[in-house]
């Protein structure tokens, strides 16, 4: 089921920046995949999702990740809800467009 809401979430985060499933399981360090990234990772965290989980999913779509990574990520999408109210009125709409 966690690969579920796993799965759904990288449907949304893809839609939303405008980048493919593949683009979004690139090494690339582009702003902007980056970005989408860590805030799967965010997501999936506030959905009680396991970090062993989270880096299981990547390495099932190719992407390989320290947990130390993920770690980092969260915490700079928590850094930017702090800084911009509307990073978190998106975040807020993707969490209730995963149903299950």
């Amino acid at each position: 089921m966690k690969s579920d809401v796993f799965n759904q979430y990288v449907e949304r985060i893809t839609n939303l920046f405008h980048i493919s499933k593949e683009d979004l399981f690139t090494k690339s360090k582009k702003r902007h995949l980056v970005d989408a990234r860590q805030l799967l990772y965010y997501l999936c965290h506030r959905r009680q999702i396991q970090q062993i989980y989270i880096h299981t999913y990547m390495m099932n779509n190719g992407y390989k990740i320290e947990h130390s990574s993920v770690t980092h990520g969260i915490r700079m999408v928590e850094k930017r809800i702090k800084e911009d109210s509307d990073y978190l009125t998106v975040i807020k709409n993707l969490e209730k467009s995963v149903f299950i």
